[in-house]
């Protein structure tokens, strides 16, 4: 197992994960003053509770402010941020969970094997038992003396019983446009390429103004937005393997480390130092 800090443990963004349990990654920042997010999506289902204080929540087209005992919850896709208000303090922990992992829990739990992931209607919420499992939850997986079992058996339980309390039953999902999906698909095929508008709409079929259009208005980000986001999901696993941050910074498309880092920022709020730890 691993955690990532910087040289100040009070300030700088944390990281967990541990060899053992690849599908989940957990993070807390005790200051959230000292982060700050670009609007940013990722494959992997996210959940989260403020911890103190209270923020803003962005959430696909929406905005929030959130306080201490919400817990919001992000499908993969969705585009979000979360971030400050007028400089008031306010900390927060983050799980975030592989989608193929989380959807096969959902089939053990006798969801539609022939769909893919059910998606969670809600955003955010105050559940004082939720929030409460949530950090019980978090805690066991950063705690060293517990085992793996032990914690992929906490995870297997939270996981089962948020099902329950929130996706019962079939969500309301955004009929597909399979020429945004197969735009979609070529950008995380070829998101370290140098790519141009011309590519992504040949291989889309779609004329460039129609692409930008409704790009944005189904993914909410842009073309090139999505492939800066590919990108850093890219470098993220190459950091996780050790690789060095000059090498994964020119691997996953990015003009020059400054670039990498100024982005990785953005999106992670972490230095990829901070992250690979």
């Amino acid at each position: 197992m691993k955690h990532a800090a910087a040289k100040n443990p009070d300030k700088a963004p944390r990281f967990w994960r541990d060899d053992a349990l690849p599908f989940i990654e957990a993070r807390a920042i005790a200051d959230g003053r000292e982060v700050c997010y670009a609007r940013h999506s990722h494959a992997h289902f996210s959940i989260g509770a403020i911890t103190a204080g209270r923020s803003i929540y962005v959430h696909e087209h929406a905005q929030f402010e959130v306080v201490a005992g919400t817990v919001v919850l992000m499908n993969p896709g969705d585009v979000h941020a979360c971030n400050p208000i007028d400089d008031q303090p306010w900390s927060y922990l983050m799980l975030y969970v592989e989608t193929p992992w989380l959807t096969d829990l959902q089939h053990q739990l006798g969801f539609s094997a022939e769909l893919e992931f059910r998606r969670f209607s809600t955003t955010h919420l105050q559940e004082p038992r939720l929030f409460r499992d949530l950090q019980a939850l978090y805690d066991t997986l950063v705690d060293e003396q517990q085992d793996a079992l032990r914690k992929q058996s906490a995870a297997v339980e939270f996981f089962s019983d948020l099902q329950g309390r929130l996706n019962p039953a079939a969500q309301p999902v955004r009929e597909p446009n399979f020429k945004l999906e197969r735009a979609a698909d070529f950008i995380r095929e070829h998101c370290t390429d140098l790519l141009s508008l011309d590519d992504i709409c040949t291989a889309a079929q779609l004329s460039p103004s129609y692409l930008i259009r409704a790009f944005k208005q189904h993914y909410g980000m842009t073309p090139h937005a999505f492939v800066v986001n590919q990108r850093i999901q890219f470098a993220r696993e190459r950091l996780r393997s050790g690789q060095l941050i000059a090498d994964v910074a020119l691997e996953a498309g990015f003009a020059d480390q400054a670039h990498f880092q100024r982005a990785f920022k953005q999106h992670l709020a972490a230095t990829p130092g901070q992250y690979r730890g």
